[in-house]
């Protein structure tokens, strides 16, 4: 190998290194802490899904919600929980 390979190699490496502290560490911190808020949720908690929808968690499966809003009750995938109020969103 000449030197040309070795540099182009070393810089392939340091850009995989970078690419993976700045993108994908990130956004798998993110998924772990909303896997997190969506296993602690509970009866009486009050949510905000990812569309917007505020509402107090009324009952729960493990794959659905039936949260309580102004005008009803609406059921909803436990995915579509964006947080729970009163924690910051990150």
């Amino acid at each position: 190998m000449d030197n040309n390979t070795l540099i182009m190699l070393g810089f392939l490496a340091l850009m995989f290194v970078v690419f993976y502290f700045l993108i994908i560490r990130p956004q798998r911190k993110r998924q772990q802490d909303h896997q997190a808020v969506l296993s602690a949720l509970k009866p009486g908690d009050q949510i905000v899904t990812i569309g917007g929808i505020y509402g107090e968690i009324d009952s729960m499966t493990d794959e659905n919600l039936v949260i309580k809003v102004e005008t009803g009750t609406l059921r909803i995938a436990r995915q579509a929980v964006a947080y729970k109020q009163g924690e910051p969103s990150k």
